[in-house]
């Protein structure tokens, strides 16, 4: 990706994180970056590139250097003033230090027992029936997913930013959108909720030295 266009993306993504951020709690990030093995092989140098006040979920899937890559991650969230989360793995989020854990849907009644131990709690659901179950957690949001066309081989079909919007506006609570969000087509759901991106964030890849310069501009005013 050339310098210009890869600009221009990270512009449309803090304009969006910035709008996004004007009706969501304070305590939560507008954005998060969503890491995945195959798709993101160096989240680490995606987060350096995260604007202030972006979120990264790191997911593991139970690789071997979890450990010492979850500390790396809570490092340059530290410094760079980013909201941090582990999937699925209290332990190592305590561990490390993050700010709390996101769960899948499947493990969402974790949720009660690790309420009182964590700043941060979210699970992923995929429909409206889940958004609504999920809504009785001690949780603090939501990721609906899949709301745009996406390449992950676990997106199910997209519900488009239409449906999304009628969702999170009968939820309830705070939402994020999952699933294919991009520069390109996040702006139409910012009213109503943030969002979560795997690829979307790559826009932000930092290239060698960059965490140790200046950070870009927060997406919330101060």
């Amino acid at each position: 990706m050339s310098l210009e266009p890869q600009s221009r993306a990270q512009r449309k993504l803090i304009a969006a994180a910035r709008r996004s951020a004007a009706h969501l709690p304070p305590a939560l990030p507008p954005a998060w970056f969503v890491t995945d093995p195959a798709r993101t092989p160096d989240p680490a140098a995606i987060a350096s590139g995260l604007p202030v006040g972006f979120g990264v979920i790191y997911r593991h899937f139970g690789a071997a250097d979890r450990e010492s890559v979850a500390q790396t991650l809570a490092g340059i969230c530290t410094r760079r003033g980013l909201a941090f989360l582990v999937a699925a793995d209290p332990a190592l989020a305590a561990t490390v230090g993050a700010d709390g854990v996101h769960w899948p849907f499947s493990l969402r009644r974790e949720a009660r027992r690790w309420k009182t131990l964590f700043a941060v709690q979210t699970v992923s659901a995929h429909s409206g029936r889940e958004l609504r179950r999920a809504a009785a957690l001690p949780i603090d949001a939501v990721l609906l997913s899949t709301v745009f066309a996406s390449r992950s081989a676990s997106a199910g079909t997209a519900m488009g930013a239409l449906r999304f919007r009628q969702l999170v506006r009968d939820a309830g609570l705070t939402v994020y959108a999952l699933g294919g969000a991009a520069p390109e087509n996040v702006g139409c759901i910012t009213k109503v909720a943030g969002f979560a991106a795997v690829d979307g964030m790559c826009a932000f890849m930092a290239g060698p030295r960059r965490e140790s310069g200046h950070s870009q501009s927060p997406p919330r005013s101060s």
